[in-house]
């Protein structure tokens, strides 16, 4: 079997975290999104899926999301998730899901960066009226 050395562009379906650029997302705080997969970088319909890196005491402030669900799945780092009035501690290597139209809350509790996959479907694609804001900011992690 040869390798070939020769240039060649990437596929459609291949996509490089340095190559997408970063973003802060509404309704979080100390948190810089990259969309990985999604209606404008893979032209997918059913799915989007987010690298998340998030700072110490950051995250995304109390919503929900009205008809999508989302998973998110801890890279690195650790992070207290809330589903309505329940929470739970993540370490890396865990994953929650928050069903649709159900407020939570993610806040990170390393030192270090947090970093994440967050998995939304359909896709959100940030936009406002696929989020309701306004839940009551719950206490400190």
């Amino acid at each position: 079997m040869s390798l070939d050395t020769r240039a060649k562009p990437t596929p459609a379906w291949l996509v490089r975290e340095a190559d997408v650029p970063g973003y802060h997302p509404a309704n979080h705080t100390g948190t810089l999104n990259r969309r990985l997969i999604g209606p404008d970088t893979v032209g997918s319909r059913h799915v989007e899926v987010l690298l998340g890196v998030i700072e110490k005491g950051q995250g995304a402030l109390p919503h929900a999301h009205p008809g999508i669900e989302q998973v998110c799945y801890l890279l690195s780092g650790t992070a207290r998730a809330q589903v309505a009035d329940e929470w739970a501690d993540m370490a890396a290597g865990d994953c929650c899901y928050f069903p649709p139209d159900v407020p939570h809350v993610f806040t990170v509790t390393s030192d270090q960066p947090a970093r994440l996959l967050v998995i939304y479907s359909p896709p959100y694609e940030e936009s406002p009226d696929r989020v309701i804001r306004g839940f009551p900011t719950p206490p400190a992690a």
